[in-house]
């Protein structure tokens, strides 16, 4: 009986394998593509550039510490909100409550002037 299981098993580890080499490729395909999406998106939208006060920052880590991603909302005298990833020298500077001029492109964070 235990070399039925192992023969049941032998042969449906290439199944397996190709299985979840499909689910990996497909995964890093579609964020790729997801991505370039988006960037198009980003290159095709007008530069803005509206008052704006700070609300909230946030960091995430990825990759078990190795790298981490900063985010800072963004909110507009229309009361709407916008997340936008920034680069940890901006994130440092900025405080929740500053106010100022944000420069964004699509959902591309450009800068931001403190007043």
């Amino acid at each position: 009986m235990s070399g039925f299981g192992f023969n049941l098993i032998t042969s449906l580890f290439p199944f397996m394998f190709l299985g979840v080499f499909a689910l990996v490729m497909f995964v890093f395909i579609s964020t790729f593509i997801k991505g370039a999406k988006q960037s198009k998106i980003n290159r095709n939208s007008p530069v803005l550039d509206v008052e704006a006060k700070v609300v909230a920052k946030r960091m995430a880590v990825r990759g078990d510490h190795s790298h981490t991603y900063y985010y800072v909302t963004f909110e507009v005298p229309s009361g709407d909100r916008m997340e936008l990833h920034v680069q940890g020298t901006d994130y440092g500077m900025m405080v929740e409550g500053d106010t100022g001029t944000l420069r964004f492109r699509g959902n591309e964070y450009l800068g931001f002037t403190r007043k």
